[in-house]
């Protein structure tokens, strides 16, 4: 497809924070861009302010009221979206062209050098950081990400159209729509088993993954990976490793062994070894992509993080709030280990919304184990996203399972009281759901404490 030809975009699901930054792109691109979603939020209203309209109703009259010319129009649709929604029946049974999320990625990155970061754990992280330090590197490059970038208030980094960098997603597959020139695995923990049925065939999908790098491309995979490619780790002997770890300050301070030199005096301002394992590999493809250690040390002590992703949203002497989006028991580890890394002394109050039915199931031993580390838990009902419940499965079940005592389930309405009441200094929310939209009422109310 040639998506010069392309005058108007209209995007199902354009809410999605996969969908939005390519919503940016083509507006930035001088495209006409329309949208559906089911609820207004934050990101919605800030691509309103761009001057993209967008309809919260599924219906057809509020498509038909837009003038749209069959040859140059593309539909953009997200998985999370079901075959049976009626503009997205409308647009099919019409003759438009209609692709996944995926796909239209793939379109746009297929002529670019393009840098990719797969696994299932990191990807928001570490794209972020690579952007941000080939933004300061001055790279002719455009990111998309799967987040809210702290240092430029958007999931898109536009500094040109040369070099493209991309969340490689595996839920859907949708990861194998790109041909990558230098990519990422991070981790390969099992995860969406509603849609790969098992860990095998997830495996699988990295191994099929890392088979669509481009000839003359590099893999990078985390040590310890069963997949073949350039090592990464830490205090290791990994082709790239972070050695000389130490905390200054709140931040961290390292050196990095490459296959032929050693750099010296980096600093990484995020909390949690496994963001410091985010950085390395995004320094790591950077320093493969050809962009200068100096210039690289200057951009990587600037990075400033990604919104949710151990996000501080209040660090002063009688209260730390924190909000993470982890939603898979690996992720609430690290959230775990990042907290009592900072924090060794206080007492920690962990607040979840379990993330989908499936999952929960699937995982309900691992989830109890990471939340039992916690001072005292706290957990909101299951957020369904795209599923209908399961017999049997709620965040009952998951309390019962979890063998601190310390332990509720609450819900939403009653958030606020509930943590006030609390005797832990460190608050932490944590979920992929709509729990999101609660952070800022609690930061309202904990701003006002004494």
């Amino acid at each position: 497809m040639n998506l010069s030809n392309i005058h108007t975009v209209y995007f199902i699901g354009i809410g999605g924070i996969g969908m939005s930054a390519i919503a940016r792109y083509f507006k930035a691109n001088q495209k006409q861009v329309f949208g559906y979603d089911k609820t207004q939020t934050e990101i919605t209203n800030d691509l309103e302010t761009l001057g993209i309209e967008i309809h919260f109703k599924d219906i057809i009259s509020l498509v038909d009221n837009v003038v749209f010319n069959i040859e140059n129009t593309l539909v953009v649709y997200t998985p999370a979206v079901p075959d049976t929604h009626k503009q997205l029946t409308y647009f099919r049974a019409n003759g438009f062209t209609v692709l996944k999320r995926s796909e239209i990625l793939g379109i746009i990155t297929q002529n670019t050098f393009c840098l990719a970061v797969a696994g299932t754990h990191g990807k928001t992280t570490t794209t972020s950081i690579l952007g941000h330090l080939l933004k300061e590197c001055d790279v002719n490059m455009t990111a998309f990400l799967g987040g809210i970038s702290e240092n430029y208030n958007s999931n898109l980094i536009l500094n040109g159209s040369d070099v493209s960098v991309v969340e490689a997603d595996e839920f859907d597959r949708s990861f194998l729509t790109l041909s990558p020139d230098l990519a990422c695995i991070t981790s390969m923990d099992a995860d969406h088993l509603d849609i790969y049925g098992d860990a095998s065939a997830l495996h699988q999908s990295f191994e099929d993954f890392s088979n669509k790098i481009k000839p003359n491309g590099k893999l990078f995979v985390k040590n310890g990976l069963p997949i073949k490619g350039i090592t990464y780790g830490l205090e290791d002997d990994s082709d790239y490793s972070a050695k000389n770890i130490k905390i200054i300050n709140g931040a961290y301070v390292f050196d990095v062994k490459t296959p032929t030199v050693t750099l010296e005096k980096f600093q990484f301002n995020l909390p949690g070894r496994h963001n410091l394992s985010n950085a390395l590999i995004a320094l790591a493809m950077a320093v493969e992509y050809g962009c200068s250690p100096n210039q690289l040390a200057k951009a990587l002590s600037s990075y400033k993080g990604v919104k949710r992703r151990f996000s501080y949203q209040i660090k002063k002497e009688s209260r730390v709030f924190i909000d993470d989006y982890a939603h898979h028991p690996t992720e609430i580890n690290a959230v775990y280990d990042a907290v009592k890394e900072m924090y060794p002394s206080d007492k920690v109050l962990a607040l979840f919304q379990p993330h989908l039915f499936s999952r929960t199931r699937d995982f309900i031993d691992d989830f109890a184990t990471s939340l039992s580390q916690f001072d005292e838990v706290m957990l909101l009902d299951i957020y369904p996203a795209r599923e209908l419940p399961i017999k049997g499965v709620d965040s009952q079940w998951l309390l019962d399972k979890i063998s601190n005592s310390k332990k509720q389930l609450i819900k939403k309405s009653e958030i606020i009281n509930k943590i006030k009441e609390s005797r832990a200094r460190v608050i932490l929310t944590m979920g992929a759901g709509d729990i999101g939209e609660e952070v800022y009422k609690i930061k309202e109310v904990l701003s006002d404490e004494n």
